[in-house]
């Protein structure tokens, strides 16, 4: 196969019919190393939106069980893009993943504006980092995915187009980004999970490193200090060159899981996704769960 011919395959595919299997194509064979560095930032952003960083430092998910949160999230995301919304497995994942969500008052606003995200991120980080750039129909796949998604999650009000998820991301941002104590205990403790997973004397190289590849408001919500112009040029400059070295290689043959991902290190022995993610901490902020409109999120 040569380096353009998957590209090439994706572009004869419908891109709304295909969406799942045009997405599983670019996530586990075009980009697997990239969507999920895209979507580790993805994540992240959202802890910039106090109401969100609140909630996950009350939980303690994000503070005290950091590698298992960042794991069963990874888990649960990859086994719909593995085995599809209709499978089995798909449809546990979607299942665990609304039971987590449905035990706590999260605003309908919130949960759309962590869907783009999902949406946005893996396109500006590819677009930016990658060996190419998405393609259209790549980017409307990905669109249609994270639709299907947001609908199964009972998000209304989900953006139609990417453009428009690019919008709502950038609106939503402006209008919430600001500073959060307890959001930014979210934050550094993802980022020393981050360090964690490389040798020791590293973790104050490689925090640098990370923080040279946020923007400025993200930056100034968490109050962290931008590291230097040069620092910031020589980090995106490795990023930016690995990319080209990736275009060298010969394109990926076998598919490329988030769960084959060295970062995940919570089940060596095997995980059953029905059991993955949080479960209820009594107290927080009650349960059934109203969401914005009245309905409740547990019907």
């Amino acid at each position: 196969m040569k380096r353009f011919e998957r590209l090439e395959q994706i572009r004869r595919m419908d891109p709304y019919r295909d969406a799942h299997e045009i997405y599983r194509l670019t996530a586990a064979y075009e980009f697997p190393w990239d969507f999920t560095r895209a979507l580790e930032l993805a994540l992240y952003r959202t802890y910039a939106v106090p109401s969100i960083g609140r909630l996950l430092a009350e939980t303690a998910e994000l503070t005290d069980r950091s590698q298992k949160r960042y794991d069963d999230t990874s888990l649960l995301l990859d086994a719909v893009v593995e085995h599809g919304f209709d499978s089995e497995r798909g449809r546990t994942a979607v299942r665990r993943i609304n039971q987590m969500h449905r035990r706590y008052d999260i605003g309908n606003d919130d949960l759309r504006y962590v869907l783009c995200t999902f949406v946005v991120m893996p396109k500006r980080w590819t677009d930016a980092y990658g060996w190419r750039r998405m393609s259209r129909h790549e980017t409307v796949a990905s669109t249609v995915h994270y639709r299907t998604l947001g609908r199964l999650m009972g998000i209304r009000g989900i953006p139609e187009t990417y453009e428009e998820f690019e919008d709502c991301l950038d609106a939503y941002e402006r209008a919430h980004f600001a500073w959060d104590e307890q959001a930014r205990r979210v934050s550094d403790a993802t980022l020393d999970l981050m360090a964690s997973w490389y040798p020791r004397p590293l973790a104050p190289a490689l925090r640098t490193a990370t923080l040279a590849l946020l923007d400025e408001p993200l930056l100034t919500a968490f109050r962290y200090g931008p590291p230097s112009p040069a620092v910031r040029t020589l980090v995106r400059r490795a990023v930016r060159a690995r990319g080209r070295v990736v275009r060298l290689l010969p394109p990926r043959r076998e598919p490329h899981y988030a769960r084959q991902n060295w970062e995940i290190k919570s089940y060596p022995d095997g995980y059953r996704l029905e059991d993955l993610g949080t479960r209820p901490v009594p107290g927080l902020r009650g349960c059934p769960v109203r969401h914005a409109g009245g309905e409740s999120a547990a019907q």
